[in-house]
């Protein structure tokens, strides 16, 4: 239930219903806005009803959430676009966020090298896998602990906020000592676990769409995170299977505009891991930008072809700024900016 509260309630009123909320054993999730504020009852729809709020002093009148998906529908906000802040860069309601990096962390040189080239192209945040999720249990898996350290020490350099994929609960605590944001990867979309004690965490998280989940299941995934009180999420299309061979996956570009109608959230595009041909990349990132989307996650390599993995998809880093500047023209068509980087930011 939506509880619209009238311009002129006071703070009391509003604490007020929060507390009936609360005492009816709901959360009450409270959203406010430049005129008005709303408060999202989420909990047992009877007993919710049965607080009878219609009437109260300051409220003005109540909506159902119809959406299963309580706290990631835009009903929660009005209609407002939610705006999130990653270690100074900013993503959603028109700020456009590039995070670009290697698929995962190999070496040094490899790793700052072109965390340096994302930087100086203008780059929001620096991606790069620690720990990485493979098909086959003999490929290579990461580097772990030294790839954070190789992180942390990219981000140091260069002042990038830094995005990387977690994929076990247990490796929550010290991913967070280097991470601004973590990422949930297609695979452990519906990783349920996982994605509550990232919610209890309170990081910012990146949950990419699975590969055969409907854009319900992911703001269903959206939601394990919203209900343990984390606001910061951003959702990733990155391609879905169908029946066509002729590339990895289909890259649904049609859920950017659709979710961006369902959600208040960023919605970010991944065209690598869609394309796994990086010739492709760069037409499919030019579309998601002219769709709307908040943002694009790609992968950049100093040597794409001696990449341990997903090498085919890998932009060159040299290639880059070129590459930079062609999305940002396409974002600001879509009437987006892009966010500088932190440090550009601060300075300003």
């Amino acid at each position: 239930m939506m509880i619209v509260m009238n311009p002129e309630a006071t703070e009391a009123q509003i604490g007020a219903v929060v507390e009936r909320v609360e005492s009816a054993g709901a959360r009450a999730h409270v959203v406010r806005g430049e005129e008005l504020t709303v408060i999202g009852a989420i909990g047992d729809r009877e007993h919710v009803g049965r607080l009878e709020l219609e009437g109260a002093p300051g409220v003005d009148h109540m909506l159902p959430i119809s959406k299963p998906y309580k706290l990631a529908s835009s009903q929660i906000t009005h209609g407002r676009r939610t705006v999130l802040d990653v270690g100074g860069a900013r993503i959603g309601g028109g700020q456009f966020a590039m995070i670009a990096g290697p698929c995962t962390v190999e070496s040094r040189d490899q790793m700052l090298g072109t965390a340096r080239t994302v930087a100086d192209a203008g780059a929001t945040m620096l991606r790069g896998g620690a720990y990485k999720p493979r098909t086959s249990p003999y490929a290579f898996q990461g580097l772990g602990q030294e790839g954070l350290r190789l992180l942390a020490e990219a981000k140091e350099r260069t002042g990038l906020p830094i995005v990387t994929e977690v994929m076990d609960a247990r490796d929550l605590e010290s991913i967070l000592e280097v991470a601004d944001a973590v990422q949930v990867g297609a695979r452990n979309m519906q990783n349920y676990a996982l994605l509550s004690e990232i919610g209890r965490a309170g990081c910012p998280v990146v949950i990419k769409r699975g590969l055969a989940s409907t854009l319900e299941e992911l703001l269903m995934a959206a939601e394990y995170v919203l209900k343990e009180g984390n606001e910061a999420v951003i959702l990733c299309e990155r391609g879905i299977r169908t029946f066509e061979t002729a590339y990895r996956f289909t890259l649904d570009l049609m859920a950017v505009p659709v979710l961006q109608q369902l959600t208040h959230l960023p919605v970010i595009v991944d065209p690598s891991h869609a394309a796994g041909r990086r010739e492709l990349v760069p037409p499919m990132s030019l579309a998601a930008a002219a769709a709307g989307a908040d943002g694009i996650i790609v992968e950049v390599h100093s040597a794409p072809d001696e990449a341990i993995c997903d090498a085919a998809q890998q932009l060159e880093a040299d290639r880059f700024p070129a590459y930079m500047a062609g999305v940002r023209a396409a974002a600001e068509l879509a009437g987006k900016r892009v966010s500088p980087p932190p440090s550009i930011a601060r300075a300003g």
